[in-house]
Parts: C-alpha cells; sequence; structure tokens
C-alpha cells in the first residue's frame, strides 16, 4: 500500500519504531509490569477500567513499589470508568506516594449530558519515555467466566520516536486534569529525558480524539485508508456504527471490489448498541462485504488491516461515543510484517471463533425480527440528539 495522500502526510509521522503487538491480557500485562517494575524515573498509566481484581491488584503492586522507590508514578483513570474503585486501594496507592487523578469524576449517576458522556476511554501507558503501551485493553482481568474464552484485545509495546508522541499526549492530559481538579503542586512536569532513538523500522504515529484540534482524526484516519485501499479491509472492531461518511467509504471500496471483512461482536455486552448495529447488516451484506460475529467470549478488539500494509490498534470502537464524544488513542503504522500478524490473528480468530453471518437469513428476515435493531438505532440517535453530537451523522 503506497503512502497516502491528503491529510496524512500532514500528520507527524515517525520512522525508526519497534512495534510489538501483543494479544489480550496474556501477553500485554507481563509486558506493562516488567516496564513498571523497571521503571527509574517516571510511569503514566492511563485506563478507562480499573478493576481491584487479581490483575489490577498486581499493577497497583507495581505502581505502588515504583512510587516507593522515588520514581513519579501518574494514574489516571476515568471518572465513569473506574468509578467504583475502593477507597481502601485509592488510600493504599496515595499512602505509597502514586499521584491518583481521575478525568470528570462522576457526580450525578442520574445525568444525561454532553459533558457527562466525554469520557477518557484511552489505554496508554509511557515508562521513563523508553517503552510505551497503546491499544483497548483495560486494567482487569480478561476471564469473564470459565466456560469463555479470554476476553479478545489487541495492544501494542512501543519503542523508538512515536514515543515522544506519546509522552507529550500522556503529559498534556495530566496537567490539564491536574488545572481542572486544582491539583498545582501535581502541575510543574520535567521534560522527556532525551528525543527517543531508533528502534526498529515500523513508520508510525499516534492519532487522538478530543474536544479540542483532534474532533475527527481517528475517523479521518479510518476514512482515508478505506477510501486508498485497493484490495482488502478487514476490521474488528467491538462496538460497530459507523456515521455516514464511514459508511459511505466502506461501500464505495466494496463496490470498487475491494474485499471487506468485519469481525463483530457476537454476544450482547451493551445492549444498545449490539442491537442498533445490526440495522447495518443489510446494507452492508448487500454491497458484498463479509460480515462474521466473535461467539467463544466477549470481544473488546478495536484494529483494522488495509491492503496488508496500514492498521491500526487502539482504544477506539467505531460509534458514535468513541468517535464523538470521548478521549481515544489509536496508533497508525504502515508496515506489510507487523500488518501479516495482525491479520493473521484476526483471521484465525474468525476461523476458529467466530460464525459468519448469512446473507440470505438477513435479507429475508421478517419485519418483526428488524422492529428491535431499528429501534435500537433511533434510541442512538436520540441519545445523540439530547446530547448534540453526530445528528448529521447518524440521521440515516
Amino acid at each position: 500500500m503506497p503512502t497516502p495522500q491528503g491529510a496524512w502526510n500532514r500528520m507527524p509521522w515517525r520512522n525508526g519504531n519497534q512495534l510489538t503487538l501483543l494479544r489480550n491480557g496474556a501477553e500485554y500485562f507481563p509486558a506493562l509490569l516488567a516496564a513498571i517494575r523497571a521503571a527509574r524515573h517516571e510511569v503514566f498509566l492511563e485506563s478507562y477500567l480499573y478493576k481491584p481484581d487479581s490483575t489490577g491488584r498486581q499493577v497497583s503492586a507495581a505502581l505502588m513499589r515504583a512510587a516507593r522507590r522515588g520514581v513519579r508514578v501518574q494514574l489516571l483513570l476515568d471518572g465513569f470508568g473506574a468509578r467504583d474503585l475502593p477507597d481502601r486501594l485509592q488510600l493504599s496507592l496515595a499512602r505509597a506516594g502514586v499521584r491518583l487523578l481521575f478525568f470528570r469524576p462522576e457526580y450525578s449517576p442520574l445525568s444525561l449530558n454532553r459533558q457527562r458522556l466525554r469520557r477518557m476511554h484511552r489505554k496508554l501507558a509511557v515508562v521513563d519515555g523508553e517503552v510505551g503501551f497503546v491499544g483497548g485493553i483495560n486494567i482487569l482481568n480478561d476471564h469473564d467466566g470459565p466456560a469463555l474464552a479470554p476476553r479478545y484485545d489487541y495492544a501494542l509495546r512501543v519503542q523508538g520516536p512515536l514515543l515522544s508522541q506519546l509522552h507529550a499526549v500522556a503529559a498534556g492530559q495530566w496537567r490539564h486534569t491536574c488545572w481542572s481538579q486544582l491539583k498545582s503542586e501535581w502541575h510543574k512536569l520535567p521534560s522527556l529525558r532525551g528525543e527517543p532513538k531508533p528502534q526498529g523500522t515500523v513508520r508510525a504515529r499516534l492519532v487522538r480524539r478530543d474536544n479540542l484540534r483532534h474532533r475527527r482524526a481517528i475517523e479521518t484516519a479510518y476514512i482515508e485508508a478505506i477510501e486508498a485501499a485497493h484490495q482488502e479491509i478487514v476490521l474488528a472492531n467491538a462496538y460497530f456504527l459507523p456515521g455516514i461518511s464511514l459508511r459511505h467509504a466502506l461501500l464505495a471500496a466494496a463496490k470498487r471490489g475491494v474485499r471487506v471483512v468485519i469481525l463483530l461482536q457476537g454476544r450482547i455486552d451493551h445492549a444498545l448498541l449490539h442491537y442498533a448495529t445490526r440495522v447495518l447488516y443489510r446494507p452492508l451484506l448487500a454491497a458484498g462485504m463479509e460480515i462474521h460475529e466473535y461467539t467463544a467470549g466477549f470481544m473488546h478488539a478495536k484494529v483494522a488491516v488495509v491492503d496488508g500494509e496500514w492498521l491500526t490498534v487502539g482504544s477506539s470502537n467505531i460509534d458514535p461515543f468513541s468517535l464523538l464524544t470521548a478521549r481515544e488513542a489509536n496508533i497508525v503504522a504502515l508496515d506489510k510484517t507487523l500488518a501479516s500478524a495482525l491479520r493473521r490473528d484476526i483471521q484465525l480468530h474468525i476461523d476458529r471463533d467466530a460464525e459468519p453471518v448469512p446473507p440470505q437469513r438477513v435479507m429475508q428476515a421478517r419485519w418483526w425480527q428488524r422492529a428491535l435493531p431499528w429501534l435500537a438505532y433511533q434510541l442512538v440517535r436520540g441519545l445523540l440528539g439530547l446530547t448534540g453530537y453526530g445528528q448529521r451523522e447518524y440521521r440515516e
């Protein structure tokens, strides 16, 4: 796949990176814990969910040990996703010297406004400016039950010049949260200790979504990759409800002969989005796309591969809440070896753990079988209308 033209070339790409694909918590948490245990100066860790289960306790213990030996540890959690973090654990972290902040703390669980939907959904870590992590894996056990496969997800371990972007984004969000919560004593941070040196051959950039200058950065990256595709688009996404622009890009790609393969959540996790997504099955299948539903366990992946070279791994779903309201972070890379590894792993899960959606079954569905998805889709539109987000993108 050639280097994309247009807006991509105006983004800050970094050459010379080493990116390691991590599959599920079984590969991610040992790598994250090893980095924290080796930390000498500074740790940034951001997570939407942070549970006090065995995984959360291991990460907490590693952070506290790092803080006790003089490492500056900044832990930023979402005020809604991590709202149930026990006071006892928070006190233990504070006593050890861990600096803990909650992004937009949840004060009124009954409120519904645009501010409440602005969540910090990123899963990002940077240690000493020498190693970083970006992906979709929260701090929690990925085993949802003895009869289910581990939660299906990915992350990337990062070394090289791309770390300067990860560090800048993490430090910037930390400073902003300190400022908004009057934590002036935590606001001052030292600069990155020198520019990270090249460690590999991967060309990559960090793409983030926020409500300032990067409102549609992740959506734009997807759309331009899809528009540049010539052979194949493979998407694996837990919550899939693209707006009109991204949907039209996919339909146009299928029309010009690009193979489009979509792996989605088969089990009901969030019922509203689960059923609303089914509204799209008919037009996507009619265009010739392949849809598979992951059924071995719960799926949390947010990844894509285009033409065996372009890939993205991160926290952003392809739904209105990720693309229009939440703070998200994805890595976009151009590398055939890494893209091939991710493509093979997605295909493995399609072959082993998923069921294809037969076009005939969807096309011949009775009106009452289509009623629940239609109602769910209208409810999503209504919620977006109440908050003022995405009214144009989801008017159809």
